[in-house]
């Protein structure tokens, strides 16, 4: 199932996430509609909290559905390292219609459970470094805008109020 995704402004984005208790049925199904709503919305990662559920859960697939192999759940996820810069432009399903440059590390392994409860580390580097850092910012109620600095998050955001207060957000 698809689910609607929240917005900017919207609470439980800003929130932090709470540790997944148990990988049953119920995680099982968020998983599966976090994948297809990604897919739908088109997009390279999702993470739980925005489809408003508050748990720690993530889901990322740079290849946008055209290699089920690069499919990645991240359940309870932890940062185990990260290092180096990276600045590359980046937009959020959140925060549609805007783009940003953000410093975000150019590697990152991260540890979590996948869906079958199994413990796994992955070390992604690059984009798959700025998807683990995006993702795992959703989960602790940071949004991309939040980590802008200056004229070009007081644009964002004053825009976003503008478009709030057309109704249109």
């Amino acid at each position: 199932m698809i689910r609607p995704i929240l917005r900017y402004g919207q609470s439980p984005l800003h929130r932090p996430a709470s540790e997944v208790a148990a990988v049953d049925d119920e995680i099982q199904r968020l998983v599966d509609d976090m994948i297809e709503t990604m897919y739908a919305a088109p997009g390279v990662g999702l993470a739980a909290t925005q489809v408003g559920v508050p748990v720690r859960l993530f889901v990322i697939d740079l290849s946008v559905g055209r290699r089920a192999s690069d499919l990645i759940v991240m359940i309870n996820p932890v940062f185990v390292a990260r290092e180096g810069m990276q600045l590359e432009e980046e937009g959020c399903l959140s925060v549609p219609g805007f783009n940003a440059t953000v410093v975000r590390p150019a590697r990152a392994i991260v540890r979590g459970l996948d869906r079958s409860a199994n413990e796994h580390t992955i070390d992604g580097r690059e984009l798959l470094a700025r998807a683990f850092q995006h993702e795992m910012d959703h989960l602790d109620g940071t949004l991309f805008v939040d980590r802008l600095r200056g004229i070009k998050k007081d644009l964002i955001v004053r825009k976003i109020q503008k478009l709030k207060r057309s109704g249109r957000w």
